[in-house]
């Protein structure tokens, strides 16, 4: 009986375990959907819940069928490098808003550097939900 069951095991897809695949060939930039994704057997670690890739975005392109894992994923990206943005700056009941050129591309809640577009200053920002950006310094 012992040497059944360690033969079982030692069978290539023995171990098969169910993960989380790309229902078709997706290129980097991608927003996925559940759509996107399929339940696939694979002995490979990756992530299982789909709640964890329905609206990321693709860092590489993913192929149909094979694995996801949480590094191919990020947050969609709101603003893009050297993309003219809305800039604001808030202090008390002082609003000062101006057009600024994004240094690099940010997802909502990250600091990036953006050059103002009317003094040619460089200052950080938060990217906020609606792709605008609100001045930290």
């Amino acid at each position: 009986m012992r040497a059944l069951i360690l033969a079982l095991a030692l069978l290539p897809g023995a171990a098969l375990a169910g993960g989380l695949g790309a229902a078709r060939t997706l290129p980097a930039g991608s927003i996925i959907t559940a759509a996107d994704l399929r339940v696939i057997d694979t002995d490979r670690p990756g992530l299982t819940d789909p709640s964890a890739a329905i609206g990321m975005q693709t860092r590489i392109t993913l192929y149909e069928g094979r694995p996801l894992h949480a590094s191919m994923l990020q947050a969609p990206r709101l603003v893009g490098r050297n993309q003219i943005v809305r800039l604001s700056f808030l202090r008390g009941g002082l609003r000062i808003d101006t057009e600024g050129r994004a240094m690099s591309d940010g997802a909502a809640g990250e600091m990036i550097r953006v050059m103002n577009m009317g003094s040619r200053s460089t200052v950080t920002a938060q990217v906020m939900p609606d792709g605008s950006l609100a001045v930290m310094n």
